[in-house]
């Protein structure tokens, strides 16, 4: 009965948000972006870090297309083979707001699905098509596309073949989507691999040397891995959503190729790349 009358209570708070027009984030890319922070043996231990809590100020759109109150998982009825758990995106969400209070309303689209290769996200595939679609449904009724949160690759890191084509692939998809979306210089901040196959450093490479404008890159080397050495844990998915926030809050910082020094401590950085108005 609590639960009930909770849920009622954050949709009816977040119902005025709804109608305001939208700061919107795409969520995109294979299981690190969707979740599976909390998840042991396919069951997600419902554990929710407080920098991942609901706020009003943040919708999810739903699988239906229709804004809903966001709260983790966020990629429940999108990554629809797996169990999910807790990524990045609302600790990413909640970064923002606190940060930057002209955002106002923050909409998260997730997109995600883990174990997929970056040629299944081409234009024309489903999960292309799939991007595209819930981007522009996400604007209609009021909002702006902010930026894409890209965190992908791992699949591709286990066959030569596949890493060694990896860097013009990723090319070629973000040049697409800014195509098919109309906006030529949306910003994209893309996660460099923490661990994955045996070609992870081709992969990592290409992912750290994209020299396109608006496209940044943070590294998520060194953030704390569950058992599998592959997923993140819940305090480093917490991590990473804060230094994506990061990223976004420098977006008309420094020049291009800078590299940013990790806090004094960290065992992580990110780097700037190609940021607007510069080449």
């Amino acid at each position: 009965m609590f639960t009930i009358l909770w849920l009622v209570l954050l949709a009816r708070a977040v119902s005025p948000a709804s109608s305001q027009d939208k700061n919107i984030f795409l969520l995109a890319g294979q299981s690190n972006m969707s979740g599976q922070a909390g998840v042991i043996n396919g069951t997600w231990d419902g554990a929710i870090p407080p920098e991942c809590a609901p706020n009003p100020s943040i919708l999810r759109l739903a699988a239906n297309l229709t804004w809903v109150p966001a709260a983790e998982p966020l990629h429940r009825g999108i990554d629809v083979n797996v169990t999910v758990g807790v990524g990045p995106g609302m600790s990413f969400a909640n970064s923002v707001l606190a940060t930057d209070s002209s955002l106002k309303v923050v909409g998260l689209v997730p997109c995600a699905v883990g174990g997929t290769k970056i040629s299944q996200w081409a234009r024309g595939t489903f999960l292309y098509d799939q991007l595209v679609s819930r981007a522009r449904a996400a604007v209609q009724g009021g909002g702006t596309i902010q930026a894409m949160l890209w965190y992908q690759g791992e699949s591709d890191t286990t066959l030569l073949e596949n890493a060694e084509s990896y860097k013009g692939q990723l090319e070629k998809f973000f040049l697409d989507l800014r195509c098919d979306l109309q906006s030529p210089s949306l910003l994209i901040i893309q996660v460099a691999l923490a661990r994955a196959g045996p070609f992870l450093e081709i992969v990592r490479e290409a992912q750290l040397g994209l020299d396109l404008p608006n496209v940044k890159c943070v590294d998520a080397q060194g953030l704390e891995l569950k058992p599998d050495h592959l997923h993140l844990t819940t305090a480093a998915e917490v991590q990473l959503g804060e230094m994506l926030a990061g990223s976004y809050s420098l977006r008309t910082g420094p020049p291009p190729h800078k590299f940013l020094k990790p806090r004094h401590g960290s065992t992580s950085f990110f780097i700037a790349r190609g940021l607007e108005g510069t080449k």
